[in-house]
């Protein structure tokens, strides 16, 4: 395997940003409540329990190697799952969620080169073979 420490390492920060990433679905709801698209408002509440769970759950499946290449499948599943609330980014247009402020332009890197490099990042971060307290 080429570049195992590389690999390694941005692993454990796949693993630490998804468990990020989770929790904070639940430390601060009202961040993504105004991202889920209209079709979902009736179950927004839900949709970002969902999204919060699956993101935490899918990091501590990164952890043991015998778990790790299906998490990582289920985290590129997950976010080609997110591609219509990056639309909705985009056809929303300008608008601010807290402090931040998203555009058209903005959005639209988010879709077409973030998303496409998280899912680079989740494929070749879960092919690692990291030790962890045994696993």
């Amino acid at each position: 395997m080429k570049y195992p420490l590389l690999r390694n390492i941005l692993l454990f920060i796949l693993i630490l940003f998804y468990l990020f990433a989770g929790a904070n679905h639940f430390i601060n709801p009202s961040f993504y409540l105004p991202i889920i698209p209209p079709y979902f408002f009736k179950w927004a509440n839900e949709v970002n329990i969902l999204s919060g769970v699956a993101e935490i759950l899918l990091a501590l499946l990164l952890i043991p190697k015998s778990t790790r290449s299906k998490a990582g499948i289920g985290i590129i599943i997950m976010l080609l799952a997110f591609i219509p609330s990056h639309i909705y980014f985009i056809q929303k247009g300008e608008f601010m969620i807290g402090t931040v402020l998203f555009n058209p332009l903005k959005s639209s890197i988010r879709l077409f080169v973030g998303q496409p490099l998280l899912i680079l990042w989740a494929y070749w971060a879960s092919k690692s073979q990291l030790k962890i307290i045994g696993f």
